[in-house]
């Protein structure tokens, strides 16, 4: 489960801020967070306002490359399958993170597809107007290990009081 923070809207552009990322299993203990220098003069200050930090703050924060390889190797060792990107808002949080990955390794470990919990929630329900968010149990903070892991919560709770099948 991921989730990212940014300054603006797409990649390249704007700058992936931080994210979080949390491997979904019973325990929910093994998380990754990484907070990265931005990629473009251009950003957003509404935008950057969500993720908690001030510009100033973003200029020092870890190159991306370095980031990223980083992430990459905590995949590598925490993933025993096929790493599957999952998010609350995958049509964003993949982007962001396929660019980056596409951009400074020149490969994305997940691949080219995603899954988007909203979507998986709905289709189980059958309504497109419902929402999974009351699944959460760790508070929606907008530090995005926190948000991963609220949502993997959810994941599971689909998976234990739903019957959904996944493999752990």
């Amino acid at each position: 489960m991921v989730d990212i923070e940014s300054d603006g809207p797409i990649p390249g552009d704007y700058s992936m801020i931080s994210f979080g990322a949390v491997l979904v299993d019973d325990q929910l203990d093994k998380t990754f967070y990484g907070r990265l220098k931005p990629v473009s003069d251009k950003y957003i200050p509404e935008a950057l306002a969500v993720s908690g930090h001030t510009r100033e703050e973003t200029l020092t924060f870890d190159e991306p490359a370095q980031v990223m390889t980083e992430f990459k190797a905590w995949i590598e060792k925490t993933c025993q399958n096929r790493p599957v990107f999952i998010s609350d808002n995958n049509g964003f949080d993949f982007m962001f993170i396929c660019w980056y990955f596409h951009h400074f390794l020149g490969e994305n470990p997940f691949g080219h597809s995603s899954q988007n919990l909203g979507s998986l929630y709905k289709g189980m329900e059958k309504d497109m107007s419902k929402n999974f968010k009351h699944l959460r149990k760790t508070k929606h903070t907008h530090h995005p290990v926190d948000d991963a892991k609220g949502n993997a919560e959810a994941l599971l709770t689909m998976k234990t009081a739903y019957g959904l099948k996944i493999k752990l």
